[in-house]
């Protein structure tokens, strides 16, 4: 929690204070003026004296300061000394130490509303414009908001702060983009040295009105309440999958999360991202690499690749690139592939393997033989991981799926969704044996 926020100018003297909490002791501040402000020493943006720790940003002539004597959370006080900044230069243009004391007025007041007893509140300038009108205001937002008291309470009460009203579409679609990331980290006995999956959920929402939106995930969790809660409790529910972590775009209720995992929320208008996660247990690997790269002697290599899909037979990857380093010194590449195109490249010092499509079920193959040039370093070759690169549209490493999407609006229209899947490479490499 922050005890207080102070403004000084580059001499050191306060411009404008405002006191949360009474747990800050004044000779502290003034032994920050002396040792920091005034001595220009800015070694760390964090400081402590006595008891009381400093947080500080320079804006323009101005040092923003946030006291506290708590063990606060450090980045979230900086973050809302970033964002404080920011409202004031959507109401001045400019912030700096003119402005404040033109504005000091309008200032104490957006200090009250942005933070309440050392926690910060409402930090949406957009908002704030709504219902603080005070002299120096200049958006027509705001004035437009002097005649719309309602919508005046709505925005103020922090209903609805990322989605205005009256938003009004001939047609109502929903696109959903589940886009995940596999990382696989192999070593050269085939075991499983990583493996995890790192996936986002992008909406894009063209709704008319405010629609109430109830999303459902394939969650283990939420798959084995509804079992039980069933009049007849099945012997074998569906399968969910374990997410490990989550998070979320503002506008989800996570009461509503926390108490029976479902995800309700009132959409943003256009593209955001509804939610963020992390899956480690079950994960399905697209593709698997049996990699084998003999040293004959120290001028000729031999290489022999094998690459296998493991997603369903109707679905193919795209654009799937596999880079097999090579040493330094290498001359010269005598390559054959079963599908798609390889060739040795210097600039990344690896054979690069590219097939524009790889079916589901199917086993690919390259083999060759590498010169190098005869050198005098005694340093052994470090064989770098394998790696790969790859899209497979209509596919999760992680099983994930969306289970249904149901929006409620007073007006009861009808709405087209759609949902797609792609799983890509994130950090994808094979440790290669001899």
């Amino acid at each position: 929690m922050i005890s207080a926020i102070l403004f000084l100018n580059e001499k050191g003297d306060v411009v404008i204070s405002r006191f949360y909490r009474d747990d800050v002791k004044r000779p502290d501040v003034e032994q920050f003026r002396l040792s920091v402000i005034q001595a220009k020493s800015h070694t760390t943006p964090i400081r402590q004296f006595g008891d009381t720790h400093f947080l500080y940003v320079k804006h323009s002539n101005i040092y923003v300061v946030a006291l506290t004597s708590a063990n606060v959370n450090a980045p979230l006080a900086f973050q809302f000394l970033s964002t404080l900044i920011g409202i004031f230069k959507s109401y001045f243009g400019v912030m700096d130490e003119d402005s404040i004391k033109n504005n000091f007025v309008l200032i104490y007041e957006l200090l009250d509303e942005t933070m309440d007893h050392g926690f910060p509140q409402n930090c949406q300038a957009d908002v704030l414009k709504l219902y603080i009108t005070q002299q120096g205001v200049k958006s027509d937002l705001a004035k437009a908001a002097e005649a719309q008291p309602s919508s005046i309470t709505v925005q103020a009460t922090g209903v609805n702060n990322w989605r205005p009203a009256g938003i009004k579409y001939p047609k109502n679609e929903v696109y959903i983009d589940v886009i995940e990331s596999v990382n696989v980290l192999m070593s050269q006995k085939g075991t499983i040295l990583r493996n995890d999956v790192t996936g986002q959920i992008i909406m894009k929402t063209f709704l008319s009105g405010m629609p109430e939106c109830k999303f459902g995930l394939n969650d283990k969790v939420l798959l084995e309440k509804e079992a039980n809660s069933a009049a007849k409790p099945k012997k074998d529910p569906k399968t969910g999958i374990e997410i490990d972590d989550c998070t979320f775009h503002q506008c989800v209720k996570l009461g509503k999360f926390e108490t029976d995992r479902t995800i309700s929320f009132v959409p943003p208008d256009g593209e955001f991202q509804l939610m963020a996660y992390r899956v480690t247990d079950n994960v399905t690997h697209p593709f698997r690499v049996k990699p084998i790269i003999r040293e004959l002697g120290r001028t000729r290599i031999e290489v022999d690749i094998k690459v296998k899909s493991f997603f369903p037979a109707r679905l193919s990857a795209q654009n799937v690139t596999i880079s097999i380093p090579m040493p330094k010194n290498t001359a010269l590449c005598r390559i054959t592939t079963s599908s798609g195109k390889a060739k040795y490249k210097a600039e990344a010092g690896a054979i690069v393997w590219k097939m524009r499509r790889f079916p589901g079920g199917m086993e690919y193959g390259l083999s060759g033989e590498v010169e190098l040039m005869a050198s005098t370093s005694e340093k052994t070759w470090s064989r770098p991981p394998i790696s790969m690169d790859f899209q497979v549209p209509m596919f999760t490493a992680s099983g994930l799926t969306v289970r249904f999407l149901k929006i409620v609006e007073k007006s009861r229209y009808q709405t087209v969704k759609w949902v797609r899947y792609v799983t890509k490479a994130g950090t994808y490499e094979f440790r290669s044996t001899s």
